[in-house]
């Protein structure tokens, strides 16, 4: 249990009640230390992945565990962001994003039950999702636009990949459903 990996993913989970109280401070740069700690959550998330194959420290726990650490740092991202910006133009993408996380780990629970886990093992399309989702989140929590004088349109970019996440959220929600479906109908 106490493995490298399975170490950084509870420091992912550990992360989350300081990455919450440290973006809600009534401090100038709170929310850029804000983005700052979720970045260095999402960066162990590939970290425990890659030592956990790299080492060979591959655990049952850490299997659990890990998309467990990720759902729970998004989900609380999602609602911040919600809470910040306060418009469709996040709140809309945020729900699709979280009912998509929802189903699927939904999804990958009764098809493990079904020993038909491989149908939904996660996907290029998956990866692609969680890599705009993260980088949307880290641009639109640290609030940037504007950084020593220049424009770096954070914000506005954090927005646009909320958008494509949500998609990819709802196109691989689909290609799931589809897997758990034809599993559904060869049970019968």
């Amino acid at each position: 249990m106490w493995t490298v990996p399975n170490i950084l993913t509870l420091l992912r989970v550990m992360l989350i009640p300081i990455f919450v109280t440290v973006y809600f401070l009534d401090w100038k740069w709170a929310q850029y230390a804000g983005a700052f700690i979720f970045w260095l959550a999402a960066i162990t998330d590939w970290f425990d992945g890659y030592l956990a194959r790299k080492l060979e420290q591959s655990s049952a726990f850490g299997a659990f565990l890990d998309p467990v650490a990720d759902k729970l740092i998004v989900a609380a991202a999602l609602l911040m962001i919600t809470h910040t910006y306060a418009t469709l133009w996040v709140t809309v993408p945020a729900i699709v994003i979280l009912m998509r996380e929802i189903f699927v780990s939904a999804l990958r629970e009764w098809m493990s039950q079904q020993d038909a886990s491989d149908a939904v093992k996660v996907s290029f399309l998956g990866k692609a999702k969680t890599m705009a989702q993260m980088l949307a989140l880290i641009g639109l929590l640290s609030g940037l636009e504007v950084f020593m004088g220049v424009t770096i349109y954070w914000v506005t970019l954090g927005y646009i990949l909320l958008w494509i996440a949500a998609v990819l959220s709802v196109w691989s929600m689909i290609i799931y459903g589809i897997a758990g479906w034809k599993t559904l109908k060869n049970l019968n």
